[in-house]
């Protein structure tokens, strides 16, 4: 059973989405604004945030950008009215996890759920602490060191990089990275990934300008090498 936080001003869908997620077997907590919800993310510690975008007090993506720059990565779904083509973006940019537009069905909501907490739930499956080079990886505890000296490696960075050591020596598309990682493969965001490698190349790379452990395989995606 899993713990959601349904931030949502609108009274008939926050008690429809209570009641779903309750028929579902999870834990559920409504918010009914942007301050008490980001209170609730603080407080609470819930498994997955549903979260509106538009909400009194304070917005769906002024509370994501907040609980990001504290460094949390609490799993966040925004909810988006058709036609808000431009929150989709930045909430994506600012640390959401996955976004559904306004209307959709419960069902489609709840498969975003189940998918976005396989990537973002300890103890799924083999995830040992990995070694390779200098660099030592513990995915559940996010803990990571370079030569015995820490990285700070971003929740994003460490799915991102956790997505190559389960799959290495494969060359992977960044649609596929995009879809695995960030949850939105219709969005061609491709120069996110880009961005990204570039970042976790400085932090774990003895030559960023010549890696040795993600790779660029020209037109096709990335390959990680240990």
């Amino acid at each position: 059973m899993s713990r959601v936080l349904v931030v949502e001003d609108d009274e008939a869908m926050a008690v429809a989405l209570k009641d779903g997620f309750t028929y579902e077997g999870h834990e559920v907590a409504v918010a009914r604004d942007g301050e008490e919800g980001l209170h609730l993310a603080r407080e609470e510690k819930p498994d997955i945030m549903i979260l509106d975008v538009m909400l009194p007090k304070m917005t769906g993506l002024e509370v994501c950008k907040l609980l990001r720059g504290e460094g949390s990565d609490l799993p966040i779904i925004m909810l988006t009215a058709r036609g808000q083509e431009i929150d989709k973006v930045l909430g994506l940019k600012l640390g959401a996890d996955d976004y559904v537009t306004k209307p959709f069905s419960f069902m489609e909501l709840m498969a975003r759920v189940e998918a976005v907490l396989r990537r973002t739930q300890p103890g799924r499956g083999s995830r040992a602490a990995h070694q390779f080079g200098d660099i030592t990886i513990d995915l559940d505890r996010h803990e990571s060191t370079k030569d015995g000296e820490s990285i700070e490696l971003t929740p994003r960075e460490f799915r991102l990089l956790g997505y190559f050591l389960e799959h290495p020596g494969e060359v992977v598309s960044r649609e596929q990275l995009l879809d695995a990682v960030w949850g939105y493969d219709t969005i061609p965001f491709t120069r996110t990934v880009d961005t990204h490698i570039a970042k976790l190349r400085k932090k774990i790379e003895d030559d960023p300008s010549d890696p040795q452990h993600l790779i660029t395989v020209h037109r096709l995606g990335y390959k990680f090498v240990g």
